[in-house]
């Protein structure tokens, strides 16, 4: 009786989702876990702009099996010819053992003709891609929507083009197990969309201890400094909510044009929640562990207006500081 040849395990597969900020790429990869085959195990490595682990805080509400949120960096995913380069390059060394499967671009049907004039990033990402996930195109009537797509073939004709579920996603045998060719040989020129976007911190009265050193902006800050935990307990001074009808108000008066993306953690008298706003469109989700924050948020947008209408917008009304 011959022996049994052992089977080769399968390989690990890679997909990296990319789009710009507020496209909806974290919703959309939670929402895929649930439709997984039983006993399919996940792990997500997420770049983040700024320095508030926001989805790591929602991934790990979630089934995924491992959630790592890379902070204040790039790893390649904006524009993924140099993650896929080294993915490429662990296929080699493992023997396949880690496979790129798919690069995925998430389009924000309402906001990409706008922010893909200001972001050469942006039309990267369509036009390099397997899939294109057209996400929220039902704000947009249809006619806005053919122009949207017209739009996106003269970036990029042949990849496939799939409207997004609403919450539901995305069907994962759609974008799952594509086997990429995509970045198979290198040449491709990496560029930077650091310059594309400026990022600040807006926070008021966190349990962390902030002094007015001299990294801190005194020009941006509306509260006052404090020294000791239990004195600004005692004290009175700093609030312990954040008004949910002045947040509120403060939600809607930002800019989309300016301000691209504000996330982060705020409390209010219901709780702590987790704040997405994208393009002025936002949500508030309770927070299940409690960080101890009152009020911190990552600030995306336009280079060299960020900081000025961040300041009139939000730091001044919410009485916070920035930096």
């Amino acid at each position: 009786m011959s022996e049994a040849t052992p089977q080769t395990p399968p390989s690990i597969p890679i997909t990296v989702f990319t789009g710009f900020l507020g496209a909806g790429k974290t919703s959309i990869i939670l929402s895929l876990l649930p439709r997984l085959p039983e006993g399919y195990k996940v792990v997500l490595l997420k770049n983040e702009f700024g320095d508030v682990e926001v989805d790591s805080q929602l991934a790990k509400q979630s089934n995924l099996t491992a959630v790592s949120e890379i902070l204040n960096g790039c790893i390649g995913s904006a524009f993924p010819a140099t993650l896929a380069f080294q993915i490429r390059e662990l296929e080699r060394k493992t023997m396949n053992d880690l496979k790129l499967d798919a690069i995925v671009t998430v389009i924000d049907a309402e906001n990409f003709i706008g922010y893909e004039d200001a972001s050469p990033t942006a039309r990267m990402q369509a036009s390099y891609s397997d899939i294109i996930l057209i996400n929220k195109w039902e704000h947009v009537t249809e006619q806005q929507l053919d122009v949207l797509i017209d739009h996106v073939n003269t970036l990029n004709d042949t990849t496939p083009k799939i409207r997004c579920e609403g919450r539901q996603g995305v069907d994962p045998n759609l974008i799952f197990g594509l086997d990429s060719k995509l970045f198979a040989e290198k040449g491709l020129i990496e560029t930077s969309h650091h310059d594309e976007v400026e990022t600040v911190t807006v926070y008021k009265g966190a349990l962390q201890i902030h002094t007015h050193s001299a990294e801190h902006d005194r020009t941006s800050c509306s509260c006052k400094p404090t020294v000791d935990a239990d004195q600004r307990q005692d004290s009175g001074d700093t609030p312990s909510h954040v008004s949910e009808e002045v947040l509120l108000a403060v939600l809607s008066s930002i800019p989309k044009e300016t301000i691209w993306r504000v996330k982060g953690f705020v409390r209010t008298e219901s709780g702590l929640h987790i704040l997405n706003w994208a393009f002025g469109r936002y949500e508030l989700s309770a927070c299940a562990v409690d960080s101890g924050e009152l009020l911190k948020l990552t600030v995306m947008g336009e280079r060299g207006e960020v900081k000025r209408v961040g300041r009139r917008r939000l730091v001044e009304p919410l009485g916070a500081c920035m930096h």
